[in-house]
């Protein structure tokens, strides 16, 4: 049988087809506009969603036997508000996850409702892209519109209900929205009292591996798919991209050098550390994660070679770096303020610890130790509540670097796998497309069969001790900077 795996994106919707055995047989990928009405504001119409997605769907099964597709799954640009009139028609533009207009909303719920209760209700505090901030916008500034809201749903969920006319969410994706009750994995009616709505105006919530309903006949016929092909309610992207790197189960971590970057733990037992540094999500296993996430990763290192140095020869520029560890130079990597683990907006990259004889590697090497110290930050959150990591799975456009995963592997002292087929969040909804269809028990039985590792990268004791010295002085540089990153803001 066939799986169809969509990775709905900020930028494009990318399209993956799976076999039964874990085999990619075709992938494919669709842009889309992005819009930004005002400064700070990220916004996209969700049809634009459908229709690429569905174009995307008929070039990806051209030359399939589209008789074999049995199933159809998601993983999606998480925290998004796509509100839906009494005729489940689009109200407005769908509010993006990188979306910065709700600045008043998130300091109304920190400060006035409280983070204590915030985090009793959710698990979670309010930060400025989750989707409850979202929702009182739109009840404070366009009051017309949220008086016509029949239905609340997240991006990749407005696709679901396109395909098969269900209004259906899952608990990760879920679990980003500030509504969720994330221990019991149900929604929250103190959150919902906040902000004005009813549960009824939520989507129905299912666990990501969960059959939501059946393609719609007309959706069949369009697609030449069989109508029994079941719809599986998918994950928000993170959590899919840990299904398609195998990071399920308890204990499992993994690392994702993208844009942004995440260190992504999952676990069988429900967590949230003192502070809520890291967010505490449902997983879309059936059990739950830990995620620290930081708005700048991969980002810095492009930032630094495209526009400071002016070149594209990665690689050139990182042959040059030669004693790792004995680094003079320090680099904060808060190029867009700081989410995990200092929720500060104001934070900003600073290069700290140059002399005359700085060079131009020096610096280079910095910003890759200042993401991987970064992570190490949000990894010794995750130390505090008792987890106890040895390795971790390895994925994004930073990964590529060999020199990267050495200095990852070294400053968070963990083994480095690298997997051989790394698909992000469309093999995730592909996969869970499987088990949705009873082609696998679990969502741990597919990850064990179909992911496999092809390397790993071991710390190196003496490294690692150099690393920890650089580390205990890295992280003594924000608290220094803070007062002056919000005088500056």
């Amino acid at each position: 049988m066939l799986y169809i795996g969509i990775d709905l994106g900020t930028s494009a919707v990318k399209l993956l087809l799976m076999d039964s055995e874990g085999k990619i047989v075709n992938i494919v990928s669709r842009e889309y506009p992005l819009s930004f009405p005002h400064p700070g504001w990220s916004e996209q119409n969700p049809e634009d969603w459908y229709e690429q997605t569905v174009a995307g769907m008929e070039e990806l099964l051209q030359n399939a036997d589209k008789s074999q597709v049995a199933g159809i799954s998601f993983g999606g640009q998480m925290h998004g508000l796509v509100i839906l009139d009494k005729d489940d028609k689009v109200i407005r533009p769908a509010i993006l996850w990188n979306d910065g207009r709700t600045t008043e909303e998130t300091d109304y719920l920190n400060n006035v409702i409280g983070k204590e209760k915030l985090s009793e209700y959710t698990a979670n505090i309010a930060f400025a892209g989750f989707t409850a901030p979202k929702i009182l916008w739109v009840k404070n500034k366009e009051p017309e519109n949220f008086a016509r809201i029949a239905k609340i749903m997240l991006p990749k969920d407005y696709i679901a209900y396109r395909l098969t006319g269900v209004h259906c969410t899952d608990v990760s994706d879920a679990s980003g929205m500030l509504l969720f009750d994330v221990k019991n994995r149900k929604w929250s009616q103190e959150m919902c009292d906040i902000c004005g709505i009813s549960v009824s105006q939520l989507a129905a919530c299912y666990e990501s591996y969960e059959a939501v309903g059946t393609v719609l006949p007309e959706v069949a016929d369009k697609l030449g798919i069989p109508a029994s092909v079941k719809v599986a309610a998918g994950a928000g992207d993170n959590a899919a991209a840990a299904v398609g790197t195998g990071t399920v189960g308890d204990n499992q971590c993994n690392i994702s050098l993208g844009t942004s970057g995440t260190i992504f733990i999952s676990s069988k037992n429900f967590g949230v550390d003192q502070y809520n540094a890291l967010h505490s999500f449902a997983h879309a296993d059936g059990s739950y994660h830990l995620m620290g996430c930081m708005l700048s990763a991969a980002s810095c290192n492009k930032w630094w070679m495209d526009d400071i140095i002016g070149t594209k020869e990665y690689g050139e520029q990182q042959k040059e770096i030669q004693k790792l560890g004995e680094n003079h130079v320090y680099f904060l990597p808060y190029l867009m303020g700081e989410r995990s683990p200092h929720n500060n907006p104001n934070a900003r990259a600073t290069f700290i610890g140059m002399t005359m004889d700085t060079s131009r590697a020096d610096m280079t090497q910095a910003v890759l130790e200042g993401v991987a110290f970064a992570l190490r930050d949000s990894l010794e959150v995750a130390k505090s509540l008792g987890i106890n990591l040895t390795r971790t799975k390895i994925c994004g456009g930073g990964a590529k670097s060999p020199l990267w995963k050495k200095i990852v592997a070294n400053v968070l002292n963990l083994k480095v796998d690298v997997i051989e087929s790394e698909e992000g969040p469309a093999m995730g909804g592909a996969m869970l497309a499987a088990v949705a269809c009873g082609e696998y028990g679990s969502v741990e039985e597919i990850a064990s069969k179909v992911v496999k590792v092809v390397d790993t990268v071991e710390p190196e004791p003496e490294l690692v001790a150099r690393y920890e010295e650089r580390y205990e002085q890295f992280k003594r540089i924000y608290p220094a900077c803070k007062p002056v990153f919000d005088i500056i803001a």
